[in-house]
């Protein structure tokens, strides 16, 4: 009776040993899947994101996701551009641009106040907004900032230049001062307009913001 009950000892253990070497692993896997969670970016922007001109496939968040997964990152990017829209108007409509479990916004707003000669007062106003709704929401922000063309004058400039440094800073958030950096005034990289980039011109912005939008990531894996 002895020699069977130790038999049956052994046998026990066996199999609690081999479903442990099972189960770790598992819970292994469950962990790093966890860890590598797509996260759920939105663009929120005005024509430059909405890919005015270009085919869907070549706007800037579809670029941009396919780079940052090139890159390693589980990542998708919403397109929440609209043509024409200023500060004010991405402030009207925020609320449901940016849905539920959304885990970042990439905000690109103020190149159609600039062009307007807006009050660069009331396109901060509205910029510093459209942060606190998404700030109360638990929704991190990158901010990517615009300048003021040069005919606007030196003053209107500075004033303007200024709202993107100053409402990072104040915020904590990441900045990519211009988001047109390196295309702009390069009659190559834009459509007939003069304005908007082509394919090639919105690759080139990808290339630039590109290190600061993995910096942001990193923040919100970090924050998740």
């Amino acid at each position: 009776m002895l020699r069977h009950d130790g038999r049956r000892a052994a046998l026990a253990f066996l199999i609690v040993s081999l479903l442990m070497t099972l189960v770790t692993p598992l819970h292994a896997q469950d962990a790093g899947a966890a860890k590598a969670r797509a996260l759920n970016l939105v663009a929120l922007g005005d024509s430059l994101t909405a890919g005015y001109g270009l085919p869907a496939a070549a706007a800037f968040p579809v670029q941009l996701e396919a780079a940052l997964k090139a890159r390693g990152h589980a990542v998708t990017v919403a397109n929440a551009g609209v043509s024409g829209d200023t500060a004010t108007g991405g402030l009207d409509r925020v609320e449901w641009s940016v849905p539920d479990g959304t885990d970042g916004v990439i905000l690109e707003l103020g190149a159609n106040d600039m062009l307007r000669g807006t009050d660069p007062a009331v396109t901060e106003k509205a910029l510093d907004a459209i942060i606190a709704k998404l700030k109360a929401r638990g929704i991190p922000v990158m901010l990517a900032g615009m300048r003021a063309a040069p005919n606007l004058g030196p003053d209107y400039g500075r004033r303007f230049d200024a709202i993107y440094p100053r409402l990072a800073e104040r915020d904590g958030l990441v900045l990519y001062p211009f988001f047109l950096d390196g295309v702009a005034g390069d009659r190559s990289l834009a459509l007939p307009d003069g304005l908007h980039p082509t394919k090639e011109g919105v690759a080139k912005i990808v290339a630039g913001i590109l290190p600061r939008v993995e910096e942001f990531l990193a923040r919100l894996r970090k924050g998740a």
